[in-house]
């Protein structure tokens, strides 16, 4: 991919020769907000994303609810549980949410932090990061399928083990992946119906445990019995994932003003949707930290409130799985869409289903979830933090040189910090990231190694097929130049 070549956009009469050999070589700042599409007949059959479907899905990429929050209980008692989801957010989700919205809106184009990493450190840096992000992503993605069946086997004891688990993990994912196939609005209100009714049982039971609530049982804690690994772990896997929602900006309507209101209401959300549980669960119940495992929630709608509002829970909990993997597919989906449209990847990836959805994008994603359903995800899982740590660093990396390399380029949400702001902004959680990689074990770590070097291989030889033009690779020429941006706003300030 070093070579130069033409590249023609959907205006048949619109061509610019271009080379990767530019110092930024992909790039889109401010202006349109529309990406480019097929053809004008198919643009016209593609609906953008609104605000409320857009919120949901944020909702669904960083939580689904509180099922798996229960480890932070027992981990570190009911005190340091509850701090943890209070200060957390401010230490990792609020800065990563603030980067997302102007890095977002600065690049308001499908592909998200590949296009980010790659406009800052070049294109080989940008792939590594949409592999490790892709991949961290499938892997995510192939537990939801798995866990909505661990919750019902519970009701249907047939699907725990044998043929009937198999297909119906086949079934289930064969029909979400068909729902994401049919486009990105109807996937946004499936998210809508679904976040609804996975939030509206805790707000019951809320409501239900008034009465028995003893706020002294809020203040337990034992900091001689804390499993920080465990705590730090929890709090960290669900809170966050903020960043996935910009691999579908430029599938968004107006996405310069939805885009950083949207990331506002979700980290609301978000917050609530685990705060209050844990109020409910912590303040109504008699502590017994040896319980707070996951599913331990509905152990406690049933003591508050009977059977029914454990059925309830349960599936809200299956519920919510499928709304994390209808949201994570689409943003696996529509990265790989994005970094084809950068010529990162073959031509074909940026094909577009009638629908306007990545028909391949989509078929991909799905047959990494299908062979990956059968493993064992303990080590794996943690070797997926670890990736997505190495990601987040390239990303609070290209936040920063951006800001120093060219800070005059159009940002139409811009954090009111300056340099300097902007690099300590990006310390607590880089420390963070430290401490979660410090506690991995060493098959962790040796896991996540040989998946980067995966990543090394597969760009030299995607740039060999390249050269070799055995796949066709194209880039969208309606990424105008960063470097003129710049140009033409210094000059207009100097006159």
């Amino acid at each position: 991919m070093q070579k130069r070549r033409i590249i023609t956009t959907v205006n048949p009469s619109a061509s610019i020769e271009m080379s990767h050999h530019n110092d930024v070589p992909y790039s889109n700042v401010g202006g349109d907000d529309e990406t480019p599409t097929p053809s004008p007949k198919a643009t016209a059959k593609i609906r953008k994303v609104s605000m409320l479907p857009l919120v949901f899905l944020i909702f669904y990429e960083v939580s689904g609810g509180p099922f798996g929050v229960e480890d932070s209980v027992s981990a570190a008692g009911p005190l340091l549980a509850l701090l943890g989801f209070i200060i957390f957010p401010f230490i990792w989700s609020i800065p990563e949410a603030l980067i997302t919205a102007e890095m977002g809106t600065m690049f308001p184009e499908n592909g998200g932090y590949v296009v980010w990493v790659s406009s800052a450190l070049g294109p080989f840096w940008g792939f590594q990061q949409g592999w490790m992000k892709w991949l961290s992503g499938v892997i995510d993605n192939a537990l939801y399928p798995v866990l909505f069946l661990d919750y019902l086997k519970s009701g249907v004891p047939a699907l725990a083990s044998g043929l009937p688990r198999v297909a119906s993990i086949l079934v289930l994912t064969i029909l979400l992946t068909y729902l994401n196939y049919r486009g990105l609005t109807i996937v946004g209100w499936v998210a809508v119906l679904m976040g609804v009714f996975s939030i509206l049982p805790f707000a019951v039971m809320g409501l239900i445990s008034i009465p028995q609530l003893e706020p002294s049982r809020w203040l337990v804690m034992d900091l001689g019995n804390v499993n920080w690994s465990l705590y730090l772990n929890t709090l960290f896997w669900n809170l966050n994932y903020w960043d996935s929602i910009s691999t579908l900006a430029g599938e968004v309507e107006n996405p310069n003003q939805t885009l950083p209101k949207a990331l506002y209401y979700g980290v609301i959300l978000v917050a609530l949707s685990y705060i209050f549980p844990l109020l409910t669960g912590t303040g109504a119940i008699p502590l017994e930290r040896e319980l707070w495992t996951d599913g331990y929630f509905s152990d406690v709608a049933k003591a508050l409130g009977g059977a029914w509002l454990r059925w309830w829970v349960q599936v809200a909990a299956a519920t919510s799985n499928m709304g994390m993997f209808l949201a994570e597919m689409s943003s696996d989906s529509f990265q790989l869409l994005g970094m084809a449209e950068r010529g990162m990847l073959p031509e074909f990836f940026a094909k577009r289903s009638r629908y306007g959805t990545p028909l391949l994008g989509i078929l991909f994603s799905a047959s990494g979830v299908v062979l990956l359903s059968w493993l064992s995800f303990q080590e794996i899982v943690a070797a997926e933090n670890l990736l997505y740590c190495v990601g987040m660093i390239l990303e609070f990396i290209a936040f920063v040189r951006m800001r120093m390399k060219h800070p005059a380029a159009s940002r139409p949400y811009k954090i009111p910090i300056g340099t300097v702001g902007s690099i300590l902004m990006c310390v607590p959680p880089t420390i963070l990231i430290c401490a979660v990689v410090a506690l991995s074990s060493l098959k962790v770590a040796a896991v996540s190694f040989v998946m980067l070097i995966v990543g090394f291989l597969m760009h030299p030889c995607l740039s060999h097929m390249d050269r070799k033009r055995w796949v066709k690779f194209s880039i969208s020429s309606d990424l105008p130049d960063l470097q003129q941006e710049t140009r033409e706003c210094q000059e207009t300030l100097i006159r």
